[in-house]
């Protein structure tokens, strides 16, 4: 099985200056249930893919009563049974979390319910606080896996492609659906293996994706002061490989559209608050833009809520449009993904319209 830039590459549809595609976080305000967060995620996939978007990837969190994106795998499962077209993929699965033969049989099973519309993008960081990561991983020893990660990044490419060399121990061991099938007497199997990215915030997988010759996907949204010099270190660091022949980044951006620009910035205040939350150990549901109003924030907090959301392009879509295009300009990135945080899963759902409408997306 193979990997190709055609898998990899997105179409531009409309005026959009590159792809556009949607990151999803399953995020819960307060008054609502899980229940309700994936429901809204369901239709917003199917709006995604109705309109042109590209891709539509879920995040990996934990311990985040505001966040019900725990398990990618699961919950991309329920969205290709509602879907048909759109790449659906993680954005990305923590891999120190997990052992790589588990992730390569999770989405090797993706695969086979989606087959050729599956990305695994994956992280090298916790997607969490220390403590819960120590959970999920069984040990206190957090910095060897963030270490180890080229290491575990290998062997789960191994896994994916069943390519282990035969001294190895790991030699008849395999990840299955996956290659392993194909090779079988009277095996058929299919053509197609999910596309690895690497995610960063940093230099570090910049660096790497850029030497392996994989495509990268930094998190401008809530790391912008190193959107420029990462991509600059991705570029520089690519090599040629047989799944790319030149660079291919998209930025994470965080963009919420509304009718109205007071509205917008009404909840960007609220989704801020939830981020001052989540900094200072009290993790919760996403507030209502009427607890933001009520809130009084200390001089230091409002610092932070001005700096957060000098990085969120809101207001109207023309407002939002005109963000984005400057942002790619700036950037270079070769393919948008917006995340939307707003308190309603109503208002995220409108949010994506009028971005579509603005950028004149096709409407079926």
């Amino acid at each position: 099985m193979t990997t190709t830039a055609d898998e990899i590459r997105g179409t531009t549809h409309g005026t959009a200056p590159v792809p556009l595609s949607v990151l999803d976080l399953v995020t819960v305000g307060s008054g609502s249930t899980a229940t309700d967060a994936l429901r809204t995620s369901v239709a917003l996939s199917r709006l995604a893919e109705s309109r042109g978007f590209h891709r539509y990837w879920v995040a990996e969190h934990h311990s985040m009563p505001g966040v019900a994106s725990t398990s990618p795998a699961v919950i991309l499962a329920h969205l290709a049974a509602h879907t048909d077209r759109i790449r659906l993929g993680s954005g990305g699965v923590m891999l120190p979390n997990h052992a790589p033969l588990v992730i390569a049989e999770q989405f090797g099973t993706l695969e086979a319910m989606a087959p050729g519309r599956v990305d695994l993008g994956l992280g090298r960081a916790p997607g969490t606080d220390g403590a819960t990561a120590a959970a999920l991983r069984r040990t206190d020893r957090l910095g060897e896996g963030a270490d180890d990660f080229p290491e575990q990044l290998a062997e789960l490419v191994r896994f994916l492609d069943d390519d282990f060399p035969d001294a190895h121990p790991y030699r008849r061991i395999h990840a299955v659906p996956g290659p392993v099938q194909g090779t079988s007497p009277g095996g058929v199997q299919s053509p197609h293996r999910p596309p690895v990215w690497l995610l960063g915030s940093s230099g570090f997988s910049a660096r790497l994706a850029g030497s392996l010759g994989l495509p990268f996907a930094f998190a401008h949204h809530f790391s912008a002061q190193n959107t420029i010099p990462a991509l600059d270190l991705y570029r520089e660091s690519f090599r040629p490989s047989a799944v790319l022949a030149e660079p291919y980044a998209l930025i994470g951006v965080s963009a919420l559209a509304t009718e109205d620009e007071k509205e917008a910035r009404r909840q960007i205040m609220a989704a801020a608050l939830n981020m001052i939350r989540l900094r200072t150990g009290r993790p919760g549901l996403v507030p209502t833009p009427e607890e933001a109003e009520a809130y009084a924030f200390s001089p230091m907090e409002r610092e932070f809520v001005d700096s957060w959301n000098a990085n969120v392009v809101h207001g109207t879509a023309d407002e939002v449009r005109s963000g984005l295009d400057d942002l790619r300009k700036r950037t270079g990135a070769d393919e948008l993904m917006i995340t939307s945080h707003a308190h309603s899963g109503e208002l995220r759902l409108r949010s994506y319209e009028l971005i579509a409408d603005a950028y004149g997306l096709p409407t079926a």
